[in-house]
């Protein structure tokens, strides 16, 4: 076994780490008797000679060997072996978004070639796979049929193999894993999409197990999506409503559920990576096997998370139908199918606009089951809806009525700005959603040594109502050590003193401006700044700090002084000259922003400023241009020198159309020209910030925030006055 491999000259070769004169013991690893060491081997090939699913000159030389060991019977746990494989091979080299990603000039570049050739050389040995369908371990037949599907160069004698290989198996898991290969064939493959179609629908018929039913129709949809019936709702729930049912005596008779005759395992045979991990620690595999095997822990029929997440996908856009589907599985009698529901729902809200009051109201109704991974779900879900989170409001304020107590008891020794637990995430929800029953729940909060900092951040939302607050922000702010760690500390309890207009904390916030340290100066001082200007006339004690910090060397310093100065007393001749020296030649595209906007805050008043204003128009930084035109459309009222530039903003960055439909909103019948624009903003289905693999805590928050502001600038160009 391993034979010639001493004969490679590893030290020459490198990975993530450097030489990779380890690999030896890698792959010897791999082929350990001690199922340990099996692990931590694989955790090590995944960390450097795959990491992140780069492929080195030693991830090339390591391919004949990877395959050697696949195709020793003796060998365990070679399913892990053939994921590795399929990951190596698996990259679409004519998939633009991908190659786009190379970037030579980097130091960590990665040749294109290197994945064409590990690709080829897969390809090359590709047969060894073939075997393996009829393994007698489960776990190698669950990979054999993506590394087939993804690697083999003859499509048709593997599509030919699978479907025969799944007259025979009778392991669930693997039977998914077959249908969704040829599906994956299908989608690679276009002379052979017809007939796998044909075959797919035939199967989503036929079969006699709902789940093979289940996992045809998700691999029809994605196969050809403009073929998916009319009636796949009740279809799907029918066929959810009949897993259910057959899983039932199962569910009784063990605690745990995974693929017939084992432990809980993958849910399809998916292409599944790993990253970092050496000896000595617990591997990154191994911890994701044991969250993997929490989450399916007491489920019956696990594998149809990911079969519905396939379905979703396929009807992208059919957001009433996948509204429905939701609908129903939050009705079902199955918590298991409510809290897919939930995670599923997640995507679907967060990329797609649409009418989820009811979903919603239904996903509030689960904070309320016994099973916590259930409550967690709906918890999790709802912090990131903000205003569309108010129809579980009620089920919110019932949650944290039934708790004695509001936070976790994690310290850290300082002002306790950490605390988290899932009732902190049902106070966040509340207060994001604008309910002021949050607010004596708020106060008990901040009698508690550690508060989560979200909390402080979600203030903003509460309204007057949130006034009474002030005195406990106060005394907190009061608290907090004037160390390295300040900004961290102070920044957030500062944040929500100005949402609460709390302008009898004047001192305090003083105590934090004057006393901020050498690290993070600058933004322990803006963020006081900002605080300060929240307060208004209430700041006038402040007012001898302000002017010192108008000449400060930070553009947001000097910037956040001069607005807070003028909030507090008006201008005395100082405040527009010192904004005005950031609206130079030479000056950063920060620097220009920090004063554009400092000057639109003050508004009108500021019209003296509109000359300096107007070379940033033409500016090549798009933000530059946006802060710019918005500044001097409030100071200056020139709509026809402003609206052309935010109009071609709006186009040229999505990620600025909150900004605009801000300003243009102010604007009213000014901005009639962006009547088309704004219509056809609120009739666009997706979210304005959606993103391919990723999304932030606010996003769902922002897109709301800018339908909002389109409806507002709509309606008053609408009524033709300001």
């Amino acid at each position: 076994m391993l034979t010639g491999i001493e004969e490679v000259d590893w030290a020459s070769l490198g990975h993530a780490y450097g030489p990779a004169d380890d690999v030896p013991a890698l792959l010897r690893g791999l082929a350990s008797a001690d199922p340990a060491e099996r692990e931590t081997a694989l955790d090590g090939m995944y960390g450097a000679v795959h990491h992140q699913g780069d492929v080195y000159d030693s991830t090339l030389a390591c391919i004949p060997f990877l395959i050697e060991l696949v195709a020793d019977p003796s060998v365990q746990d070679r399913g892990g072996i053939v994921e590795l494989l399929t990951s190596i091979g698996g990259i679409e080299l004519d998939d633009d978004e991908e190659l786009d990603e190379f970037d030579p000039d980097d130091e960590e570049f990665i040749p294109a070639a290197n994945y064409a050739m590990a690709a080829a050389a897969i390809a090359a040995g590709a047969d060894v796979f073939l075997g393996l369908v009829g393994d007698p371990d489960p776990e190698v037949r669950l990979a054999a049929p993506c590394a087939l599907a993804s690697l083999h160069p003859e499509p048709a004698h593997v599509l030919t193999l699978l479907r025969e290989r799944l007259t025979v198996e009778r392991d669930t898991e693997v039977r998914l894993a077959l249908v969704s290969s040829v599906g994956r064939i299908a989608l690679r493959h276009a002379s052979l999409r017809a007939e796998t179609v044909e075959w797919l629908d035939w199967l989503a018929r036929a079969a006699q197990d709902p789940g093979l039913r289940l996992a045809s129709l998700a691999q029809l949809a994605r196969c050809a999506p403009s073929e998916i019936p009319d009636d796949i709702v009740p279809w799907v729930t029918e066929l959810l409503e009949e897993i259910r049912t057959l899983s039932l005596p199962k569910e009784r008779g063990r605690g745990d559920a995974g693929r017939d005759g084992d432990g809980a395992g993958g849910a399809g045979g998916g292409c599944a990576g790993a990253d970092g991990g050496w000896p000595g620690v617990p591997t990154l595999a191994g911890q994701v096997r044991e969250i993997l095997e929490e989450h399916v822990a007491g489920r019956p029929a696990p594998w149809t998370e990911e079969l519905l997440r396939t379905l979703h996908a396929a009807l992208d856009d059919r957001v009433d139908d996948r509204i429905a589907l939701i609908l129903a599985q939050l009705r079902s009698p199955d918590r298991w199918q409510r809290s897919d529901a939930i995670w599923l729902c997640g995507g679907l809200i967060r990329v797609w606009r649409g009418r989820y009051e009811e979903i919603v109201r239904l996903v509030g109704a689960q904070l309320h089951d016994p099973e916590p991974r259930l409550r967690e779900a709906a918890t999790s879900f709802l912090e990131r809806l903000f205003e569309l989170g108010g129809p579980a409001a009620d089920s919110l304020v019932i949650r944290l009525a039934g708790d004695p107590g509001l936070h976790g008891s994690s310290r850290d020794g300082s002002c306790g700005l950490v605390g988290r637990s899932g009732r902190d995430g049902a106070l966040l929800a509340l207060a994001r959603a604008g309910d002021t029953r949050a607010v004596p729940l708020l106060a008990r909060a901040l009698e508690e040594p550690d508060v989560r900092r979200e909390l402080l951040y979600a203030m903003d939302g509460l309204g007057p109502a949130a006034a009474g607050l002030a005195p406990l922000l106060r005394r907190r702010l009061a608290e907090v050590e004037l160390d390295e760690g300040l900004f961290d500390r102070a920044a957030p309890l500062l944040y929500a003193l100005a949402a609460v207009r709390g302008g009898q904390a004047v001192p305090e916030v003083l105590r934090v401006l004057r006393g901020a340290p050498e690290h993070r100066r600058d933004w322990v001082r803006e963020a006081a700044l900002r605080t300060l200007a929240a307060f208004g006339p209430a700041a006038r004690k402040a007012v001898p700090e302000l002017r010192g910090l108008l000449t400060a060397d930070s553009a947001a310093v000097s910037s956040a002084a001069a607005r807070a100065l003028w909030a507090a007393e008006g201008d005395r001749g100082d405040v527009l000259p010192a904004l005005e020296r950031w609206l130079r030649p030479g000056s950063s595209a920060p620097e220009w922003c920090c004063a554009a906007l400092a000057l639109g805050a003050i508004g009108p008043a500021a019209a003296g400023a509109a000359a300096a204003l107007r070379p940033g128009l033409a500016s090549r930084d798009l933000w530059v241009r946006v802060r710019s035109a918005s500044a001097l459309w409030r100071v200056s009222g020139r709509a026809d020198q402003a609206l052309p530039v935010l109009l071609a903003a709006w186009e040229e960055n999505r990620h600025a159309r909150v900004d605009i439909a801000e300003c243009l909103a102010e604007m009213g019948p000014a901005a009639s020209e962006a009547q088309l624009t704004i219509l056809t903003e609120l009739t666009r289905r997706g979210r304005h910030n959606a993103r391919e693999g990723g999304s932030g805590s606010h996003d769902i928050h922002q897109d709301e925030k800018l339908l909002t502001l389109c409806r507002a600038a709509l309606a008053r160009m609408e009524r033709g006055a300001f």
